[in-house]
């Protein structure tokens, strides 16, 4: 540092980088603050040219992309649903009646947004989707395409313009072969009951009604996520811990023993078999013993009666165990279980539902066998399940000699007139002998000394030829149509090994020219006589238009 010198301000001696810097003289210009700012300046516009080159070039497509996403917004056009209508054109509601045909919608979930399928295009969040019943088995035709529009919008998301739209298609309408009338008929007859009932025309397969009870309200289940959160919630969470079980169709998807309903087949085993003759007679003494095992008869099970000597008509219409038990043995398990299936048992009917279960058909070289699995076989017991729907599958077969006419629900498409699935509709080999011998049996089990009391003044007038009975009136001009059936009681073990019984039914009318079957199970009900025969009249009434003044309030039952 340099030494101080008088005259020289200490300012003079600053000492920067080893160098004097003198302080400028007043009024003289600082050049060095300017090359400071300028420097600032440039490097300042270099980097917002730099991000303006970033912004524009480099990623304006994808950021151009961006702002149009912000400012045009595609709305998407529901395309409106196809309706359900029944076979005289009426569309079917979505009530406590046809929820277990019709089914509900639902929104798609999360997995199924973008799903694609054959026909409407992708799924997109908030679509709709058939969740059950014919909405879900035929959901490609009702659905139809969704369309949509481009609107584009401000800042703060409301519509300026709309810049184009495309019309959603409206999904196509489906025709059904179900009667509304029969169906809400048939499903006041089982009065809330656990009841399975399948009603059908033996000639083609068409469903004419499809009732399972109890049953459930379908609009609980077609809400929006949103309006999950309320009440209905709660509604919803009764039905599915509901020890009923509404949501479980008991048409296609109970399998239950089939009892005595099964006779007809052990018959058509027997006689189609060659292993018993037609004109086979058996003395029923109420029992059957085989060593230490006894197999009675019904009749003698509850009152110690006995029938005598019967035949094949005559034990259908008696429903006489000792009888089947016997042509079973004769006939051997094979061919029985052989006729099972031929009469549509054991297997998928093809009816276009979803849920549709085959049932059970016991095999005899399956394990061991012995003769009183083939006493219980014969008369519809044993491991043998059966749905309503089969059994009114086995009951047309008997009805339109021999025709095994697949059951469906479906009957036109849009504006076609064609009965689809008409020509399927195989021949079992069956002589018209043996469907005679059946046909006699089962008439005789809706008239006087069957087993069927309900529908002795019925038939007795119908055989007759009268247009009136003592609690039936047919419309006028008209004659009451004979009607042919069968009775079964099946026995189950219940819950706590309590033994109880299912109430069967299965009919068709009139019984020389068919053209409707009926087919009712009363799950754990009683005695098919008292509680599932009651629910046929009722049909049958809605069906010919019989003013029906039964006293049914007062039955208390003697049947089979």
């Amino acid at each position: 540092m340099k030494k101080f010198r008088p005259g020289l301000s200490f300012g003079d001696f600053v000492q920067r980088g080893g160098k004097v810097w003198k302080n400028r003289a007043e009024g003289e210009r600082d050049y060095r603050r300017g090359w400071v700012v300028w420097l600032v300046t440039m490097l300042g516009l270099g980097l917002l040219l730099v991000r303006a080159f970033d912004l524009q070039v480099l990623q304006g497509g994808k950021l151009r992309v961006l702002a149009d996403e912000n400012r045009v917004k595609q709305v998407r056009l529901a395309a409106p649903r196809g309706k359900i209508v029944d076979r005289n054109g009426t569309e079917l509601a979505r009530n406590e009646a046809t929820a277990h045909i019709v089914g509900y919608l639902g929104e798609v979930k999360e997995d199924e947004v973008g799903l694609v399928k054959e026909a409407g295009g992708k799924y997109e969040a908030g679509s709709r989707i058939g969740r059950a019943g014919i909405e879900a088995q035929y959901e490609e035709v009702l659905r139809g395409m969704d369309g949509g529009k481009l609107v584009e919008v401000d800042n703060e998301g409301k519509v300026v313009r709309e810049l184009g739209q495309k019309e959603p298609t409206a999904g196509s309408s489906i025709k059904l072969t179900l009667d509304a009338g029969l169906q809400d008929a048939a499903y006041q007859a089982v009065n809330g009951k656990k009841a399975g009932v399948v009603v059908s025309d033996p000639r083609n397969g068409e469903v004419l009604a499809l009732v399972s009870s109890p049953s459930f309200d379908p609009n609980l289940f077609s809400n929006s996520k949103s309006e999950y959160l309320n009440s209905k919630q709660i509604q919803i969470s009764q039905i599915l811990n509901d020890q009923n079980k509404p949501l479980f169709n008991r048409a296609i998807s109970g399998a239950y023993p089939p009892g005595s309903t099964f006779k007809m087949v052990t018959t058509a085993a027997a006689l189609e078999s060659g292993k018993v003759e037609p004109d086979f007679t058996f003395v029923d003494t109420g029992e059957i013993v085989v060593g230490s095992f006894r197999y009675t008869n019904w009749l003698f099970t509850k009152r110690g009666g006995v029938e005598g000597r019967v035949g094949f008509a005559r034990a259908i219409t008696r429903s006489t165990d000792t009888f089947f038990y016997k042509i079973g043995e004769m006939t051997g398990p094979e061919n029985i279980v052989e006729w099972s299936k031929k009469m549509g048992l054991g297997g998928m009917t093809g009816i276009d539902l979803q849920g549709e279960v085959p049932g059970a058909v016991p095999d005899p070289n399956d394990g061991p066998w012995y003769l009183g699995n083939t006493y219980h076989l014969a008369i519809g017991q044993e491991d043998l399940l059966t749905t309503p729907l089969q059994i009114n599958l086995m009951t047309n077969v008997l009805a339109s000699s021999g025709r095994k006419c697949v059951p469906h629900l479906l009957k036109t498409l849009n504006t076609k007139s064609e009965i689809l699935n008409n020509d399927q509709c195989p021949k079992i080999q069956i002589s018209n002998e043996t469907l005679e011998i059946i046909k006699k049996g089962m008439v005789g089990a809706c008239s006087v000394g069957g087993t069927s009391f309900v529908m002795f003044d019925w038939n007795e007038a119908a055989l007759g030829g009268l247009s009136h009975s003592a609690f039936a009136k047919a419309s006028l001009g008209t004659a009451l149509p004979s009607v042919a059936c069968k009775t079964g009681t099946a026995e189950y073990v219940a819950e706590g090994g309590k033994m109880k019984t299912h109430g069967w039914l299965t009919a068709y009318a009139p019984a020389d020219n068919p053209v409707i079957s009926a087919t009712v199970v009363i799950e754990g009900g009683g005695e098919g006589s008292n509680v599932a025969a009651p629910v046929v009249r009722k049909i049958f009434a809605k069906y010919f238009n019989v003013e029906d003044k039964y006293p049914y309030g007062a039955i208390r039952g003697d049947g089979e």
